[in-house]
């Protein structure tokens, strides 16, 4: 069983997971400010990701399958951007490092959104500010969002990959699909590269709710639901059902093609080494 709160990576902590609640997870994202999906906070958030699971799969063992009362077996994982800040969720993928590496996205970032496609409960994301590109993809990968409303702070959703000249991965288009049913609303995020406010990504069913207030806020909200939603894995099967639901957005994340050498065979070890 993990030692909560569990930071990462160990050396220049970018995510910290603890337990709220006997079957409520919550991974914070502080990668900075706003939180860049940099290598290394996605490899730590795929490490974390397995911690979370292990500890549920050990508490949801220990419940008879005949049992009437499977309470115990339940679960629900909360992730929520930087606490102490009102203005990010994500501000996306670190372009600093995307660029040159051919294989950030078949190696690193793509499992990352199938991990969470299929992962086996409740994944609520609670966007508590800004939530932009790949941020905005990956609270798309989650089960559910809660946003805060904006008033107090604007709080946009945005794919603007459009506006800066970057091509999609097929993983994107994939996630997006599986999604957004929509086709007005697929070609406002991906070809027009929108801003979404709170209450137009609510309308849109981009977001399933809208909370007045702060980052506390946000997270009651998200708590809430996590609350109403986790007995929903207790049965076992709500990863299960996912593989299939999500299964050509879990396809086209791997047709995104991989370069393969002994040098970057080695630099991808090298990054899982400093977690």
């Amino acid at each position: 069983m993990p030692v909560y709160p569990l930071s990462l990576p160990q050396d220049g902590p970018m995510a910290t997971l603890s337990k709220s609640k006997n079957t409520v997870w919550e991974i914070e994202l502080h990668n900075g400010q706003d939180s860049r999906l940099t290598p290394t906070l996605v490899n730590a958030l795929r490490t974390l990701l397995d911690h979370v699971e292990l500890d549920w799969r050990n508490q949801w063992r220990e419940v008879p399958a005949n049992a009437k009362d499977r309470s115990a077996a339940a679960g629900a994982l909360i992730i929520v951007g930087r606490k102490d800040q009102d203005k990010f969720f994500s501000n996306g993928l670190d372009l600093n490092h995307v660029p040159w590496n051919g294989n950030f996205f078949p190696v690193t970032f793509n499992p990352l959104l199938e991990r969470l496609l299929t992962f086996p409960i409740p994944v609520i994301c609670a966007i508590n500010g800004h939530c932009f590109a790949g941020g905005f993809m990956f609270s798309l990968a989650c089960d559910y969002r809660v946003m805060t409303d904006g008033r107090k702070r604007n709080a946009w959703l945005c794919m603007n990959e459009v506006d800066f000249g970057a091509v999609w991965p097929h993983s994107f288009a994939g996630v997006l699909n599986a999604k957004v049913g929509n086709n007005n609303t697929r070609r406002k995020i991906a070809l027009e590269g929108h801003r979404f406010t709170p209450q137009e990504a609510l309308d849109a069913g981009l977001v399933d709710r809208v909370v007045a207030g702060n980052t506390s806020a946000v997270l009651a909200s998200a708590q809430e639901l996590a609350a109403s939603v986790g007995n929903k894995a207790s049965s076992g099967v709500w990863g299960l059902i996912k593989k299939d639901l999500y299964a050509e957005a879990l396809e086209a994340a791997r047709r995104d093609p991989r370069m393969s050498g002994p040098l970057i065979e080695d630099g991808a070890v090298l990054l899982r080494s400093k977690l």
